[in-house]
């Protein structure tokens, strides 16, 4: 990240910004004085099946760097592989675990073989656009903080020259690791970029300084802002000290890379999620609003103001004009009286001697149902090993149980039934992984025993149900008990962003017009999911949620105001207007 001029650059990634706004957002960007941006590539995106790529749509990098440029801004880009990012297997493709556990980020060809072929097709993608030739990137980041996970200095070797054959020329290239880190993950020959929260910036680059005493000083990520975790307390920092701390950074002389500028949304099922004890599991929300600058809708905070006016005063550059942005959309109350009971949305089935993980089956995303009979005439107890990551037990239909992975839940008592009882477990994927002890081998499903009464069941019948696309079934009015798909209608006579607030649902995903908007679960914090207007229309809008809880009555969805704060308590936050 050692280039001409001095970066003051913020992370924005295009898969979480309707491709829409993505002019709005940059424009943003250059009016909060940055001269820069840096985004991750997200190889899981590009390439969801092996050999089969798509940069168009949401994933069109090139179209986003183009952007960029139009707005005087320079582009660090950062291909990884591993980009971590609180994605999905931080940005790998869940087909790599198909065959077994892989040595990820190391010289193992099953990963060096996909690496490099996704490396080389994603140079053709943006080696035009590289400042070299012309275009505004002006920085290449090898890796992602790789002194957390290993020390192959190999590996790292391998890496930059299959960047550098996939025709990333001409631009220099740095490694990026927190300050405990910075030597394990570093080369030699190349700058070091150091990440860290608010603080002492100083400390931290004292670190930094004592491993590179002539080398620039590059911080590559300052967290000005924290994500979310299911069922754990809303993040908050302290706006105040970050613009101290961003402050200190400028005076310095710093290049820095505010992460996020603007977080945005993990729209599907995009999320990933952390692993480190005492907590086995913890999946990130839907929102990745991150407290930035600018919000998840793409509105200036008041942390947006405060940054703009503490870069103006360093580097004496007035910015453009704050660009103006639309309103959120209100909308009454409504209800989703439409039903599609779990049976109806299940296609055919795998028979198996052996429980299988939806890898196996060549599915990435979504849930995937376990189905057997049992001898239910007297209670028994049901141990499973291994759920990845949420199971909903039904019996003969209804719902007996949940196992929570975050909870480390293996057992549930089963009631007395019929002595051929239908056993279901329906098991979601809440996240694949991307940071921590667990990260390399996160296969979901199953992944162990299954027993009743110590008894091991021999023939399972097995249902994938990704939802790669909305389902395609009649909808029904009459009901009956367990997961099921509730459907309704919104009528807007005139759209725009809206905030759907979804603390009515107990735990599952929510479509727009047939695009999966994300997450919903009732233990919080989100409690509502970010809608762009560009997928909403005037007149009949559907909308659609798949609950795995059980429901007595039909679900309502409301209008929110923010993806933690319902439109009925919005007094908490308010945006920055500008003048």
């Amino acid at each position: 990240m050692h280039c001409e001029r001095r970066i003051i650059s913020g992370e924005l990634h295009y898969p979480r910004i309707p491709p829409e706004y993505w002019q709005a957002r940059l424009a943003m960007a250059r009016a909060m004085g940055l001269n820069a941006v840096s985004t991750y590539m997200f190889w899981n995106c590009h390439e969801q099946r092996p050999g089969t790529f798509d940069f168009t749509g949401p994933y069109d990098v090139a179209a986003f760097i183009r952007l960029a440029q139009t707005q005087e801004l320079d582009v660090i880009v950062r291909p990884g592989p591993y980009v971590c990012a609180e994605w999905e297997y931080g940005g790998l493709p869940a087909w790599l675990l198909k065959n077994g556990k892989l040595a990820v980020r190391s010289l193992d060809e099953r990963y060096t073989d996909p690496v490099r072929r996704w490396l080389f097709r994603l140079g053709e993608e943006l080696h035009p656009y590289l400042r070299s030739r012309g275009g505004p990137i002006v920085a290449v980041q090898l890796e992602n903080e790789y002194g957390a996970y290993g020390s192959d200095t190999a590996y790292l070797l391998w890496l930059q020259e299959t960047l550098r054959e996939a025709g990333f020329t001409g631009v220099p290239f740095y490694t990026i690791d927190q300050p405990s880190d910075l030597a394990r993950g570093s080369l030699s020959a190349l700058p070091i970029a150091v990440t860290f929260a608010p603080g002492d910036p100083g400390v931290q680059f004292e670190v930094l300084r004592k491993l590179r005493p002539d080398g620039p000083l590059l911080c590559g990520e300052y967290w000005a802002g924290w994500f979310d975790h299911w069922g754990e307390p809303h993040a908050r920092l302290d706006d105040a000290l970050q613009t101290a701390d961003l402050d200190w950074m400028l005076a310095a002389g710093v290049s820095v890379n505010i992460y996020m500028f603007h977080g945005g949304t993990n729209f599907g099922f995009w999320n990933g999620a952390n692993a480190f004890e005492p907590s086995p599991y913890q999946p990130t929300t839907t929102s990745y609003d991150y407290q930035a600058a600018l919000d998840e809708a793409g509105r200036p905070t008041q942390k947006y103001a405060a940054f703009r006016e503490c870069i103006t005063r360093n580097t004496g550059n007035a910015p453009p004009a704050v660009p103006a942005t639309p309103e959120l959309i209100g909308f009454a109350p409504f209800s989703l009286d439409r039903y599609a009971p779990l049976p109806d949305l299940l296609g055919p089935s795998v028979e198996s001697e052996r429980l299988m993980t939806m890898e196996e089956l060549d599915q990435a995303f979504g849930f995937i149902l376990y189905r057997m009979s049992v001898d239910a005439r007297a209670r028994t107890l049901l141990h499973i090993e291994g759920v990845r990551d949420y199971a909903t037990i039904m019996l003969d239909g209804r719902t007996v149980a949940h196992l929570d992975r975050r909870l480390n839940e293996t057992d549930a008592l089963l009631p007395a039934g019929s002595q051929n009882a239908t056993l279901d477990i329906l098991v979601e994927n809440c996240g694949q992984i991307n940071y921590g002890p667990a990260f390399s081998d996160d296969c979901k499903g199953i992944i162990g025993e299954v027993s009743i009464d110590g008894r091991t069941p021999a023939r399972w019948k097995i249902f994938s149900l990704a939802f790669d696309t909305f389902p395609d079934v009649p909808w029904r009015r009459e009901r009956t008990r367990g997961p099921a798909l509730y459907g309704g209608t919104l009528h807007l006579e005139t759209p725009g962003d809206a905030f759907f607030d979804v603390t009515d649902i107990g735990k599952g995903v929510l479509w727009i017009n047939g695009r999966n908007a994300g997450r919903c679960w009732n233990i919080g914090p989100q409690t509502c999911l970010y809608v762009p207007g560009v997928w909403l229309r005037p007149g009949d809008n559907d909308v659609a949620v798949f609950d795995v809880f059980d429901r007595a009555e039909s679900p309502r969805i409301a209008a929110g105001w923010s993806a933690t704060v319902p439109m009925r308590a919005q007094s908490s936050t308010k945006p920055y207007r500008a003048e």
